[in-house]
């Protein structure tokens, strides 16, 4: 019993000692700065000035009986007890550690909670991480943007269309010009690409994965018109069970293809993407029926499926995978 006593004892701190590792350690830091618990801020300021002037380690060999060590530990504990009195929330927490002696493992949680802590408020990083993000998404998109601008240039549909609006504006025949300012066929061509890349830009209504990029549609935009967006869903689908649900009404166009590109399991953009034909096909079938749409899904599929069959590259990769497959070895003989 005297054992375990005597164990209990040296492992379980004192309620009345002060804890060594946190703050000053063992000692009281207003008894290291030399001022009394109702020392207000300038008075703490002043008091440390003084101290930290008599043990700062470039003066210690003014000092009886220092050495650099001793007058670099004091130094440092003189830091301490300042930095620890001078913020109110540490010195907050280290008088109600002074108060509280018995709360050990809650002083112990407090402190390195303050140290452990971020310097920079977790918003800022937050936001500065959000605008980051913002900026590379949107001059990735212009980037990709401007690559799709000069790839739709050489698709034949685009650029027959772009050449006709240039020649109904005139800005093709400006490139001929005559006498000293006459240029070159390579500087009239450049020119009329330039020309026809402006009105792809410009006159030709481009849906889809190449679309102009939009500021609204970046993260931070995104962010902050959550709120908004989200409650113009609430009321839209309000509206919509109200209407078709409710009331019976019958579906318009609108409606329809909003149902068939949700069947479909398409992004906006990429039904945009569709030509008018297609969408017209789409509505003739009457595909927002759920029924109708299944039998597409499997004509779809079977029609998929026979293209592959015919397809001399899917007979090659059969061929190989039967043959030459993954999980097969071969053993070169020596």
């Amino acid at each position: 019993c005297c054992i375990i006593f005597i164990v209990v004892v040296v492992f379980v701190p004192s309620a009345t000692a002060l804890i060594e590792g946190l703050y000053c350690g063992t000692q009281i830091c207003y008894d290291v700065l030399g001022v009394s618990r109702e020392a207000v801020k300038s008075d703490i300021a002043r008091a440390y000035r003084q101290i930290a002037r008599k043990y700062h380690p470039d003066r210690f060999s003014s000092l009886a009986g220092e050495t650099r060590e001793s007058a670099h530990q004091k130094f440092l504990l003189i830091a301490t007890a300042y930095e620890t009195l001078k913020d109110e929330d540490s010195r907050r927490d280290y008088d109600y550690m002074l108060d509280h002696p018995e709360e050990y493992y809650s002083h112990y949680y407090t402190y390195y909670r303050r140290r452990l802590a971020p310097k920079v408020d977790v918003r800022i990083v937050i936001l500065v991480t959000v605008v980051a993000i913002s900026i590379f998404q949107y001059y990735s998109w212009w980037a990709s943007y401007t690559e799709a601008i000069n790839y739709l240039s050489t698709v034949p549909k685009y650029r027959i269309q772009a050449t006709e609006i240039a020649k109904q504006l005139g800005l093709l025949n400006k490139t001929k010009e005559k006498g000293k300012n006459r240029r070159s066929k390579e500087e009239i061509r450049e020119q009329e690409e330039e020309v026809i890349r402006d009105i792809i830009k410009n006159k030709i209504d481009i849906k889809g994965g190449y679309q102009k990029p939009k500021i609204l549609d970046i993260l931070l935009c995104q962010i902050v018109l959550f709120p908004y967006c989200l409650c113009a869903y609430v009321v839209w689908y309000c509206k919509w069970i109200y209407r078709f649900t409710i009331c019976r009404e019958e579906y318009g166009e609108e409606e329809k293809l909003y149902i068939i590109r949700r069947n479909m399991k398409m992004s906006q953009s990429q039904f945009d993407s569709l030509e008018a034909e297609q969408r017209d096909t789409l509505l003739e079938r009457q595909l927002w029926i759920k029924d109708n749409y299944e039998v597409y899904k499997e004509e779809q599929e079977e029609e998929m499926k026979t293209k592959m069959a015919l397809d001399p590259r899917w007979k090659r990769y059969r061929r190989w995978m039967k043959n030459e497959g993954p999980g097969r070895l071969t053993f070169i003989d020596d």
